[in-house]
């Protein structure tokens, strides 16, 4: 149902007029923005960090897309870590219009495939608010399972929040 693919330059419109759609949504699971985040050239700086991240081995960031092309979301597979470790973190994000639908759902299970076979990565953990039902829903019915609670773990929403951790390891 949902397709991911890398993000580009070409996406920063789109993304800036996505984020700035779902700015009040979002507002409650990220960390506080500056108002230069929701704008083209803002996107365009956020998308070349990741690119150069990419490019360095140490993140895979995937645009969303709905079953037209058009760009829904954010998947990311971030702090890629090799050696011993073989693992990365997992985040996304839908529109809130798009929500529901399985897109979600489908770009984390993509974001797994990429993560283990493409990747040859062990493990991918996921970081959710203990109150992103929805999110959980999405994590649980891609094979992940909550390992532990970390207190204060990510600052969200302008303060420091608990978070559940769960993850997915690679089969055998």
């Amino acid at each position: 149902m949902s397709a991911t693919r890398l993000v580009t330059l070409a996406d920063a419109d789109a993304l800036a007029e996505l984020y700035s759609a779902n700015r009040d949504f979002l507002t409650p699971w990220e960390p506080v923005r500056n108002d230069d985040f929701y704008t083209a050239d803002g996107e365009r700086a956020v998308i070349g960090d990741a690119l150069a991240r990419h490019a360095q081995g140490t993140a895979l960031p995937h645009v969303i897309c709905d079953g037209s092309g058009l760009v829904a979301g954010r998947i990311t597979l971030n702090n890629i870590v090799r050696g011993a470790f073989q693992s990365c973190d997992l985040g996304y994000w839908v529109s809130a219009a798009l929500n529901g639908r399985g897109l979600a759902t489908g770009a984390v299970r993509e974001m797994i495939g990429q993560a283990i076979s493409g990747l040859g990565l062990h493990r991918i953990q996921a970081a959710t608010l203990p109150h992103n039902a929805a999110s959980q829903k999405v994590l649980a019915r891609n094979g992940f399972t909550q390992i532990g609670m970390a207190p204060e773990y990510l600052h969200t929403a302008g303060r420091w929040q608990d978070h559940f951790i769960y993850h997915v390891v690679a089969p055998g």
